[in-house]
């Protein structure tokens, strides 16, 4: 009996030993990016958000709620039986040729979730690309809704400028960067951020990394701000070593402003003082949850935060491509469009994935989503 037992112990040991083997191997694969080190990590050391090894954001942000376990957030997210998560259709997409637009039309095309890209003043701007099927280091675990991977990175013209708000797989995504690698002139990114790109090939000085209240001359008709937003970064099991923004677009024309992921808090009102009114507001809508409403926005705080931002015409995005919350995949669509028709203080743009927006002449939102099962 005794040796039966030892026999059992050393299988569950080797197969412990393999697994956790096999963990390191994998985390050793390139997605994963790199932590910042060298003069990266000494110019971060500097910023007044960097203290004992890690960001913070402006006021104190805990990862779920207060009435909230950790414990309670996985057994929900497991086994949650909500409903129409995801469509059961296909998605409807618009084919747009990204290459045959005129270099002198002002757009926006969105690619659904965070990803869109948009022209500003002949200059072709790339926001947050995850344009392959899956938004997880794991294959398969989190795919695209159906019909939504329509658009790829060998349909993405040359771009000018690549903005990304933090490191999140569903915003920077290994596949999509090695993809579109030469296709991009400069990438405008937060703190820390650069040392995942660098190490996937990217060069040093096309890269421009910032901290908040920094502002950099990108060009004679082009200026960014990086701004503050409330959420966290990181790609392994240690959070917060790069940083998360958000970003204010000056244009001679135009100006926007591109929230990344947010949590709601005052540097909305804060941002609209000292930049705005805003000609577009760019908002993350969609895998919210009230247990981590500190770091993601809820349909109404989209609303009070565009309302803080003097917003003139509002995009929110983040929705309608990967199930990351137990909401109905409708849900975020339907709350911040049910909100906009009581409040007229601010246009709401809701296009298609692909559609085609011209930034001087914003369709009214057409409640697409409601023909789609």
């Amino acid at each position: 009996m005794k040796t039966i037992r030892k026999k059992i112990m050393y299988i569950l040991l080797s197969i412990l030993v393999l697994l956790a083997l096999g963990l390191i191997i994998f985390l050793q694969h390139p997605l994963f990016g790199k932590n910042p080190t060298g003069e990266r990590l000494a110019r971060i050391q500097q910023s007044r958000h960097y203290k004992d090894g890690q960001f913070h954001n402006l006021s104190h942000t805990p990862a779920f709620a207060e009435d909230v376990t950790y414990i309670d957030a996985l057994r929900e997210f497991i086994f949650n039986k909500t409903p129409n998560t995801k469509p059961l259709d296909s998605v409807p997409v618009v084919q747009t040729n990204l290459k045959e637009i005129k270099d002198t039309e002002d757009y926006i095309v969105w690619f659904g979730h965070s990803s869109y890209i948009l022209q500003v003043d002949q200059q072709k701007i790339l926001v947050d690309p995850v344009l392959t099927n899956n938004a997880s280091p794991i294959k398969g675990t989190n795919t695209t809704f159906l019909g939504t991977d329509y658009y790829t990175a060998e349909m993405i013209p040359t771009i000018d400028y690549l903005i990304l708000t933090h490191d999140h797989y569903d915003h920077l995504d290994y596949t999509t960067f090695k993809n579109i690698k030469y296709k991009v002139a400069k990438i405008v990114c937060p703190l820390g951020v650069g040392a995942h790109l660098e190490y996937w090939g990217f060069r040093k000085e096309n890269i421009i990394e910032m901290d908040w209240n920094e502002s950099v001359v990108l060009n004679e008709n082009l200026t960014i701000h990086c701004t503050p937003s409330r959420h966290f970064s990181g790609r392994s099991f240690k959070r917060n070593t790069t940083l998360w923004a958000s970003f204010v677009l000056k244009s001679t024309s135009k100006t926007i402003y591109i929230g990344g992921d947010s949590g709601y808090d005052s540097h909305f009102k804060t941002i609209g003082e000292k930049f705005g009114p805003f000609d577009l507001v760019l908002l993350e809508n969609g895998q919210y949850d009230y247990k981590w409403k500190y770091i993601h926005m809820l349909p109404d705080e989209v609303v009070q935060a565009s309302k803080d931002l003097q917003a003139k015409s509002v995009f929110p995005v983040h929705s309608s491509k990967f199930k990351l919350a137990n909401h109905t995949w409708k849900e975020p669509l339907e709350k911040v469009y049910d909100a906009a028709q009581k409040d007229s203080t601010f246009h709401l743009v809701l296009p298609k994935i692909g559609e085609l927006i011209k930034l001087d002449a914003m369709p009214k939102p057409q409640p697409w989503w409601e023909k789609v099962n």
